[in-house]
């Protein structure tokens, strides 16, 4: 029993230290936290994406506009669907750290994790038939699509200003759970052996 007991206290520690080491380690470098949004217009159009910061680097209030590289953000990507879910577009507003667009603005807390202020996203390279979405978070957000080379546009669908935003869960916090919860599942096999 002592011996199960010993093995068991080894286990956890060995594990925890791994646990830390993997979410704290030297050699681990900083990674980008990631968040996913989402938005439902009043006719049933959406939008999905996510964007990712350094969280080490990052001030208080995020705030990025225009075209070429970005201050904070590192990647921002959106697709539109229509009410039947069906794709519209995808765009990557967004990548290594540069905007693809001139009409590009997104604004974060990143205290309270909300979008807010003006928001537009998308391609934002003029091409006749692209997706974009702009507006004011609180206010009113619009999906629309370009007419023209012209900057005209129709709207698609729209909505009171509503978006949602979620942080991803880090992968060493699932790491660290997930050994946890196997220690657990491996105590009790072995509770379960040393009965029989």
């Amino acid at each position: 029993m002592k011996n199960i007991f010993a093995k068991t206290v080894a286990i956890t520690a060995t594990s925890a230290a791994l646990s830390v080491a993997i979410a704290a380690g030297d050699n681990n470098p900083a990674q980008a936290v990631e968040f996913n949004f989402n938005w439902l217009g009043n006719a049933g159009y959406s939008a999905t994406g996510s964007f990712s910061y350094d969280e080490a680097t990052a001030p208080t209030i995020i705030s990025e506009s225009g075209s070429g590289a970005t201050k904070f953000l590192q990647s921002l990507n959106v697709s539109f669907l229509d009410p039947s879910k069906n794709l519209l577009g995808t765009y990557n507003t967004v990548t290594g750290g540069v905007s693809q667009s001139s009409f590009f603005a997104l604004n974060f807390d990143t205290s309270t994790q909300q979008l807010f202020g003006p928001l537009n996203i998308a391609g934002g390279t003029g091409v006749i038939g692209e997706y974009f979405f702009n507006g004011t978070v609180g206010n009113s957000l619009a999906l629309r699509q370009d007419v023209d080379q012209k900057g005209t546009s129709i709207t698609l669908d729209q909505n009171s200003g509503s978006i949602n935003a979620s942080k991803v869960p880090e992968p060493a916090s699932m790491l660290g759970l997930l050994a946890f919860a196997g220690l657990g599942v491996a105590s009790t096999l072995k509770r379960k052996q040393a009965s029989c």
